[in-house]
């Protein structure tokens, strides 16, 4: 008699290698397009399946979580970020919660180096007066930008991610300073030469460039605020490749706007996929389509640990990423 294996629904497309896999392993549903399931959708998915494979794009609230079928026991999230989901609601029910956290590590951070190279060396005007044809010779006094080397590089949330972005950053000259919830332990500290600073008010006004590698959670929201943009010398750059609730979006356009700093690089923003259109306006600032995790070998990894999690679930075991509502 066959082993009745796990219904799994997939939100978006993965990987063909992962889809593939997750077809040998699981009676699985895919996803034809790469289009986001609509909300009825996802309600629908949730009450068919075993298992529901979400990403970022998929917002699972309580209200949702109350309409899944009796089946749904596991909801394993492609991604590391699960402020798009209600975990605590879905912990009551009875549901589980994994992610893939520690894969896209090195991604991010080496497009938090690209978004500080980008901004402080003016790299988008370059590209763009090269690309539109208006280019009429080098000149001593053109796209001047400024070293960084040497510069104060204030890290907002020193994780893994913060660890790795401290470490590359340290190899261009930068000297690193760090908030975080807890402070490193000394040996890390050390190996980082960082310098660690309780109140986020006081590294803020000291820095010349602040990289937010936090997560988005209730604590976290407009951490940087409008009066705490304001502390930012008019000369400091603003990085983030982490969420855009972080930072209030509209303070920052503002400030940018009125010079009053200087520059920002931005992979994500505080109304997801609705940009606003006067950042796009600003020369100064760099914006990109959340790539930070965007490598194939990144999403194949992400992949992997979303099988390994439905695999040992379905062997009767706790999936090795799964998240509690105490971690966030």
């Amino acid at each position: 008699m066959p082993i009745q294996r796990l219904s799994v629904v997939v939100t978006r497309r993965l990987p063909e290698v992962v889809e593939t896999r997750m077809k040998e392993l699981f009676d699985v549903e895919l996803r034809d397009t790469d289009a986001p399931m609509t909300r009825d959708e996802l309600v629908a998915a949730m009450k068919r399946a075993d298992v529901l494979v979400p990403t970022l794009t998929d917002k699972i609230d309580a209200n949702m979580l109350a309409q899944a079928g009796d089946t749904l026991k596991l909801i394993a999230n492609f991604g590391a970020g699960v402020d798009h989901i209600d975990v605590a609601t879905a912990r009551q029910r009875g549901i589980l919660v994994s992610n893939t956290p520690g894969v896209v590590t090195d991604d991010t951070a080496d497009m938090t180096m690209a978004l500080i190279l980008a901004v402080t060396r003016r790299i988008p005007e370059g590209l763009a007066v090269m690309q539109s044809g208006r280019w009429e010779g080098w000149s001593p006094t053109a796209y001047l930008g400024g070293r960084i080397g040497g510069k104060r590089l204030g890290i907002l949330g020193m994780g893994r991610i913060g660890q790795a972005v401290a470490r590359r950053a340290r190899a261009f000259g930068m000297q690193i300073h760090y908030h975080n919830r807890r402070r490193l332990r000394p040996e890390i500290e050390g190996a980082l030469e960082a310098t660690y600073w309780e109140s986020l008010d006081q590294m803020v006004s000291r820095v010349d460039v602040i990289s937010v590698n936090c997560p988005h959670t209730p604590s976290t929201f407009h951490l940087l605020n409008a009066r705490r943009l304001k502390l930012l010398k008019p000369s400091a750059v603003v990085v983030n490749t982490s969420r855009g609730e972080v930072i209030d979006e509209n303070a920052l356009t503002r400030m940018l706007r009125a010079g009053e700093i200087a520059g920002a690089g931005l992979d994500v923003f505080e109304g997801r996929s609705e940009i606003n259109p006067r950042l796009r306006e600003l020369p100064n600032v760099v914006l990109l389509p959340h790539m930070g995790s965007s490598t194939i070998e990144g999403r194949v990894e992400m992949g992997e640990k979303v099988l390994i999690n439905i695999k040992t679930f379905a062997d009767g075991h706790r999936p090795p990423d799964q998240v509690l509502p105490s971690m966030l």
